[in-house]
Order: C-alpha cells, then structure tokens, then sequence
C-alpha cells in the first residue's frame, strides 16, 4: 500500500513549511489557543494567510476566502504542518466554522455578502444562541420568541451558555417565530446585532475561572425580518446544518493531533524519580492507547472529508468525531497533568506553573465540551438509535398511563 502523498502535495508540503518558518513569527499567540476574538493582529495574520491560500481556503473568492477546490490531502498536510510549527492556523471559531459554511448553504446573496467576508478575516466576531435554561438537549423546546410587525422581528426570551457572547458583534439564534406550528416546525434562525437595544448580555465564571459563558437576555429586541436566514419556521434544518459543522469544529483531530504532541513533549521533560516520564512504563502505556485513539481519529475525519467532498452525508458518522474527540482531549491532558507529578495541580499565574497552567485549562474545558455542543449521553443514544438501529429509549410516563398504572 502507497501512502505517500505524491509530488504535487509534497511540493505545497515544502512551500507551507518554507512560509512558517520564515512568517511565522508573524502569527499571535500558539497553537491550539481559541483564535476567536478578531483583534489586530489576529486579522493582519488571517488576511495573510488567505493571501496564500492557507485559511479560508475553500470559500469562495467573492466572499473573501481563498476560492481553492476542496482538498482532503491539502487539508491534511496544513494540519499537519500548522501543529508540527505550532503556529496559529489563524481565525477559527462559531463564525468562520458555524455559521459561515451554514450561510454559504443557507443564505441570501445579501446575507452572504454581507456577514461572510468580515467574518472570515475575524474581524466580525459571532456567538450561537441555542440553548435555554429549559432547552438544552431538547434543543427544539426554546421558549425564546419574535413576533413580526411588518419588516421587523421583536424578540422576547433568554439563552444561556452562550459561548464568547460579551466578546461579539452578532449572534445566529434560533427565535420561535410560528407559536401555532408542531414544535420543530415553528423555529427560525435569526441573526442577531449584539448592540441591538434590549439586549442584556451577563458572563458566567466556569470551572476554568474564566467567563467562556454568558447569560443573554432578550427584552424587545428588534431585527429585521431579512435577518431571517431562510424561511420563517425552517430554523430547525439550518440549525442543524450548523449542529454538523460544530461537532466537527469541536471533535477536530487536528486539535487532538495538537494536544498529542505537547503531552509527549511534557513527557520528554518532566523527570519521574531522576528518569524523564516518557520512561515511565505506565505513562508510556497510557501515551501509545492515546497515540492510537489520535491518530484513529485522524482516519475517521479523512473518511468523513471524502465523504463530504463526493456530497455524501457523514450520517452519525459526524456524531463519533465530537463524542471521541471531546472525550479523547480531555484524556490527553490528564495524562499531561499526571506526567507532572506534584506540579500538575498548580494552576495558571503561580510561578512554577507549566505553560502557563495549559494543561490544567484544557483539563476543565474539555471536559465542559463533552456536555457542551450535546452531551456525550444524547450522542450516544443518537448513534445507537439512528446508526445501530437499536429500540428508542421507553417512555416511562407513557408506558405506565397505557398500562393502567397509577402513580
């Protein structure tokens, strides 16, 4: 079996290379760092990349990406290359990996046009408005709503976990539009400006001690009508457009890829007992399960690239890559945090902290993406059901009124 990528792919392999090695001093912050909240230099970095066709590659020209065909083996070797340099890839985020390939799909012309080139060079910043206090897995029981007077949509409700919402410019929320219709039918995908009076966002501390949450609170929110993106009452299918594009946003291997090779980093450097942890016979154990799980991984989202670029649906093959990926980054950063012994309970900001307490982070916030985007218990059930062809759940309340039995 031939593996190699062949001549031309080995050709781009060098150029991307050459160009990190020689701008990639240009890029901020590392690696595996959220790249989400626009900034100076995140956008001269971002432009620049498009410039060379190393971000944004697939988008067309006339909305600011790079206009390249799909690739799954260009797609490879600049994962690849970005983590072994580890340098940013650039902008990436709910806008650029949400909602713009859900626009492209979805949109007007006037829509496309005017949120998806700002939002490609980040310099629109986008947050998701899904979930509500009482609709979280049961994503289609929002209780958020809009009614129309005349061109306009006011809107009325709450979201809740609503990621990088004091940081954006707009959101894309799912706004109940049609109260009469069956509960998946009377949704709407709206978007949202974030500076629309009546709009009262409030951040919620997480485990990791920082604020990725927010509380958003909608009193009178007024939107134009052509804010709807699609029909009235056809949110439900946009959404879940945009559901497959964050588990694979969330699931990615290239992240895990990332994540893989700064834990044989951190093992290569801490000692254990006057030997570096890499010699560690249980570590090392450990490692090589992850190393597998990674680079299994790695296969899953080339098949599921091909499948995608030959207009096939990933099916609940799409569900696998952000239950294990999700799962599979948090295992890699424990392992990281034992390789350190006692160091690895300090956390960021203390002097003898590792990478600025990295690991520690990803621990808490990997471990909230395996709730997060659906719980890893809705994923399953989803792909048992709908992949295995196994029995749904019962519904106890149902079952005991059919039977006759009295609570």
């Amino acid at each position: 079996m031939d593996l190699s990528y062949g001549p031309e792919y080995e050709t781009f392999r060098a150029e991307l290379r050459e160009f990190l090695q020689t701008r990639g001093d240009e890029a901020p912050g590392r690696a595996g760092e959220v790249a989400s909240l626009g900034g100076e230099s995140l956008v001269r970095w971002q432009k620049l990349l498009i410039e060379h066709g190393y971000a944004a590659r697939n988008i067309p020209k006339e909305y600011g990406g790079a206009g390249a065909e799909p690739d799954p083996l260009i797609a490879t070797i600049l994962s690849e290359e970005f983590g072994r340099a580890r340098v940013s890839r650039g902008v990436a985020g709910q806008g650029i990996d949400m909602l713009v390939p859900t626009l492209l799909e979805h949109g007007s012309e006037e829509q496309k046009r005017s949120y998806v080139p700002p939002t490609v060079t980040g310099e629109m910043v986008w947050c998701q408005g899904y979930s509500e206090p009482g609709a979280g897995s049961d994503l289609a029981a929002i209780q958020t709503h809009g009614r129309v007077e005349g061109d306009t949509l006011v809107i009325n409700g709450q979201k809740i976990w609503t990621s990088t919402a004091q940081f954006s410019q707009m959101m894309f929320a799912l706004v109940r539009t049609e109260p009469e219709a069956a509960k998946h039918a009377g949704i709407s995908y709206v978007l949202v400006p974030m500076d629309t009076p009546g709009l009262d966002v409030r951040p919620l501390k997480t485990m990791t001690g920082h604020a990725e949450f927010n509380e958003v609170f909608f009193d009178e929110v007024r939107v134009p009508v052509a804010n709807i993106v699609g029909r009235r009452g056809q949110g439900w299918k946009i959404a879940n457009t945009t559901l497959g594009h964050e588990r694979n946003m969330l699931g990615s291997s290239a992240t895990s890829e990332g994540l893989y090779e700064g834990v044989v980093r951190v093992m290569r450097e801490e000692q254990v007992d006057g030997h570096s942890a890499l010699e560690s016979p249980v570590l090392r154990d450990r490692l090589m399960s992850l190393q597998a799980k990674t680079i299994a991984m790695k296969c899953h989202a080339m098949r599921l690239l091909g499948s995608r670029l030959r207009g096939e649906s990933s099916g609940v093959a799409g569900l696998v890559t952000k239950l294990n990926g999700c799962q599979l980054n948090h295992d890699l950063a424990g392992l990281a945090i034992d390789a350190m012994g006692e160091g690895g309970v300090l956390y960021r900001g203390t002097d003898r902290s590792r990478e600025n307490g990295r690991w520690q982070f990803q621990y808490m916030f990997q471990l909230g993406l395996i709730i997060g985007g659906g719980t890893a218990q809705i994923q399953k059930n989803i792909i048992s059901e709908r992949g295995l062809g196994m029995p749904r759940e019962p519904k106890v309340a149902a079952s005991a009124a059919k039977s006759g039995v009295k609570g």
